[in-house]
């Protein structure tokens, strides 16, 4: 249910190193934020260091607003329990009832990467299309599909988890990539090729040292032919996945989101290499830079509890 009648909203972003809350008030105008250490392996102090945030800001609100959560890792679709490496101290928990209990309020989870996708696609780069995806390539790679402005989870709430996608056999064989094992527990996922971390192991693979993303893009800007080659790589490899997103879900724009969202040459170079992906006809999307960035996570997580918390 799309919950428009509230005076307000917080939306809390919370990540290994940091939670983040900010306030909207029910024109979704910031009033509030705050951002406080997240407790990262012990349980009591994050329920707690979550609670501190939420009493403050519902103080400067003047009332007890609905809480929307975005979450690193996913929960189990049968018991609900927390997956997460970001965040030891949630793992096997179930996080949503503890901090309900906590609120005294209902509480919307979601992944951090679908909150991203729901701010881009609510006054976001994405505004007012009938469907977008937000592709988030950073310290691993993920995402979200919105649908008339509202987040699509699935069956299991992991709609959007393109990452842990198989890359095919033929492309590891074009670029003599090793099959590399990936913290979901499956092998070969896109994520451990395209994200950050995955842009440096490429480098490394080529016969590079293994340097951040940005430095491999000034090299490659610089004339470093090393460098170019990396970037084709994992250009042809992000393409791939992309165009399987495009022959899914058929997006009518694809944000990127993330580090490696502020690398031009992707909005460059990357509609022509998804096309090189796609049957002949099939055209490829809009792909856009984001609009909140980094900002949009919370705001998201606001979002979400607007769509998914009744109206009092």
């Amino acid at each position: 249910m799309t919950n428009t009648e509230t005076r307000g909203y917080h939306g809390i972003d919370i990540g290994g190193s940091k939670i983040e809350l900010v306030a909207f008030d029910a024109a979704f105008l910031e009033v509030f934020r705050e951002r406080v250490a997240t407790p990262g392996h012990d349980f009591l102090a994050f329920v707690q260091a979550v609670a501190g945030l939420v009493r403050r800001a519902d103080a400067a609100l003047g009332f007890a607003a609905p809480v929307g959560i975005g979450l690193p890792g996913v929960a189990d679709a049968q018991t609900g329990r927390q997956l997460s490496s970001n965040v030891p101290a949630l793992n096997g928990r179930l996080v949503a009832p503890a901090l309900e209990e906590a609120l005294g309020r209902p509480v919307v989870i979601g992944n951090d990467c679908q909150c991203f996708a729901l701010s881009e696609a609510q006054g976001g780069a994405a505004d007012g299309l009938p469907t977008m995806f937000g592709a988030i390539l950073g310290t691993g790679a993920g995402g979200g599909y919105c649908a008339r402005g509202l987040l699509q989870r699935g069956f299991n709430g992991v709609a959007g988890e393109w990452g842990h996608w198989s890359v095919p056999a033929h492309l590891l064989a074009r670029y003599g990539l090793p099959v590399i094992p990936c913290a979901c527990g499956r092998q070969g996922c896109f994520e451990r090729y395209v994200s950050g971390p995955g842009m440096s192991m490429l480098h490394r693979h080529l016969g590079g040292d293994g340097a951040e993303p940005m430095v491999i893009a000034a090299r490659a800007n610089a004339g470093d032919a090393l460098a170019q080659t990396t970037l084709a790589t994992h250009l042809d490899l992000l393409a791939h996945a992309l165009s399987s997103l495009v022959l899914g879900l058929d997006p009518h724009a694809i944000v990127l989101g993330g580090g490696l969202s502020q690398l031009p040459h992707l909005y460059q170079h990357l509609p022509a290499a998804v096309r090189r992906h796609l049957f002949p006809g099939a055209q490829v999307p809009p792909v856009l830079p984001p609009r909140f960035g980094n900002a949009g996570g919370a705001r998201g997580a606001a979002l979400l509890a607007r769509q998914h918390i009744p109206s009092n």
